[in-house]
């Protein structure tokens, strides 16, 4: 089993979200993070004044997937997250040791 966390764009994540749901990802945790990168945050106007964002908005997924799925997964991912311009998110792919679903007390892939 893997763990995958992906760092995208927020306006991308109903697109994600479909790409993921298209090959049978049946579950994900999405969270609002603010985080930089190489884009070291940029510079807006508010109410005439000017200011640094230095944490810009993005949105963090968290999907336990099986192993089958993970290069399909990687893949829905990156080309529903992509705009070709800075910023676009970063995946981390980690092993995922055990799954235990409290219901049911299912573990492994059928926990999943």
């Amino acid at each position: 089993m893997k763990f995958v966390t992906a760092i995208i764009k927020p306006f991308k994540l109903d697109e994600v979200r479909e790409a993921l749901s298209a090959i049978g990802v049946q579950g994900l945790t999405v969270t609002e993070v603010k985080g930089f990168g190489r884009q070291k945050g940029h510079t807006e106007l508010y109410r005439g004044a000017e200011y640094i964002v230095d944490f810009l908005p993005k949105v963090k997924l968290e999907i336990a997937i099986a192993d089958a799925l993970l290069d399909q997964t990687l893949e829905a991912i990156e080309k529903a997250a992509h705009t070709g311009k800075i910023g676009d998110g970063k995946i981390f792919v980690f092993d995922l040791e055990s799954v235990l679903r409290i219901r049911t007390s299912e573990t492994g892939e059928a926990a999943i």
